[in-house]
């Protein structure tokens, strides 16, 4: 056995504990965001929460992997629950890879949402391609069924075709 192997095993717990922490209480979501700044006007973000009664665990998991802010939901005067929101680009891409081997009930949304995360905007047909998985994404979460966007329609009608 190599000196490293203690090591090793525990960073593979790590992986594991927080794959079962977003197939739990976590959430992967894809939104297409009006940008100024990009070519066609619009940005992909692809953006992880983690939702949690307890804001400990949370902190301390941001702080370890250094990536994404805690915040906390009010309801009325008291906080009610604390999210783990990562929204930066490299850091989604990051944790998601960190946890793809190990995750089992969000498998599926990982491989979608790194295929959004790693293609490169080029072209009309890039962003059209990004926000058809990022609907395709929204369907696997529970809450924007009746609320989400189609993405592909609203880039559609807001990108010329000269572009």
């Amino acid at each position: 056995m190599k000196a490293s192997a203690v090591g090793k095993i525990c960073v593979e717990a790590k992986r594991a504990y927080l794959a079962g922490f977003v197939d739990g209480d976590g959430c992967i979501m894809a939104t297409i965001e009006r940008h100024s700044e990009k070519k066609f006007g619009f940005r992909v973000r692809v953006e992880i929460k983690i939702t949690q009664k307890e804001n400990r665990v949370l902190k301390d998991l941001a702080r370890e992997l250094k990536v994404g802010c805690v915040s906390s939901n009010r309801a009325g005067t008291e906080y009610t629950t604390h999210d783990w929101i990562i929204r930066d680009k490299n850091h989604a891409k990051y944790i998601l890879e960190y946890i793809q081997p190990y995750s089992r009930l969000k498998k599926n949304q990982i491989t979608i949402a790194l295929k959004i995360l790693k293609r490169a905007i080029i072209t009309k047909q890039d962003l059209l391609k990004n926000a058809y998985l990022a609907d395709t994404l929204s369907r696997f979460n529970v809450r924007s069924k009746n609320r989400r966007k189609n993405f592909v329609t609203m880039i559609k009608t807001h990108v010329s075709s000269n572009d």
